[in-house]
């Protein structure tokens, strides 16, 4: 139910950075959690805050990869799953349109990239060169057992004034608790039930 005003109420707004380092986490069966994420990317980037992206599990061409590397200079983005790792590895760094095709590899096939992809947000978040970090799929990741969950626990003790948002179904109880932030998009609807196919633009 919304809330009724009838008279004024002021809200004092926070504008120093000394008190960012806030921890998020998204989760549920619905769509928009990495959507979610990137809304709070581009109010960051507004405030002339840095951001950086990491996304596990995911490989390819999508609507937001090709925008924030082509569009947006205050904010980094890179792919750890496991065929964007070897992508790197070959050095095939320029933007390719692949056509529409996802492939979602056997969980032991994602284990190293995710693990790689881990130790750098690692690197990232001790850098200070960003102040919003967005883990995307962090949590499937843990879900999977392809990470330990004490290191994203130790993580959330010792990431300093950096703000952490962490997306992906299944979010395991144990960092729900430890976030300051926890919201559950519960899926209600969706087009695949009736047989749509993810479209370019909208789901990617």
């Amino acid at each position: 139910m919304v809330t009724k005003i009838k008279e004024k109420i002021i809200v004092e707004g926070d504008d120093s950075k000394e008190h960012l380092g806030l921890v998020h986490v998204v989760t549920g069966d619905g769509k928009g959690k990495t959507t979610s994420s990137l809304g709070l990317a581009v109010r960051a980037l507004g405030s002339n805050l840095r951001v950086c992206m990491i996304q596990f599990l995911k490989s390819g061409t999508t609507g937001e990869l090709y925008t924030i590397k082509k569009h947006l200079p205050g904010m980094e983005i890179e792919q750890f799953g496991v065929d964007a790792v070897k992508e790197r590895q070959q050095k095939l760094d320029a933007f390719r349109d692949k056509g529409s095709k996802f492939v979602f590899n056997p969980d032991e096939q994602e284990k190293e990239a995710a693990i790689l992809g881990f130790q750098h947000a690692k690197k990232i978040i001790n850098s200070k060169e960003y102040e919003l970090v967005i883990l995307d799929e962090i949590n499937v990741v843990l879900d999977k057992s392809l990470i330990p969950i004490k290191d994203v626990l130790d993580l959330m003790e010792n990431h300093g004034k950096v703000e952490l948002y962490f997306t992906g179904r299944d979010a395991p109880q144990e960092l729900m608790d430890k976030a300051d932030y926890v919201n559950i998009i519960k899926g209600v609807k969706h087009p695949w039930q009736k047989g749509i196919k993810a479209r370019k633009g909208i789901e990617y």
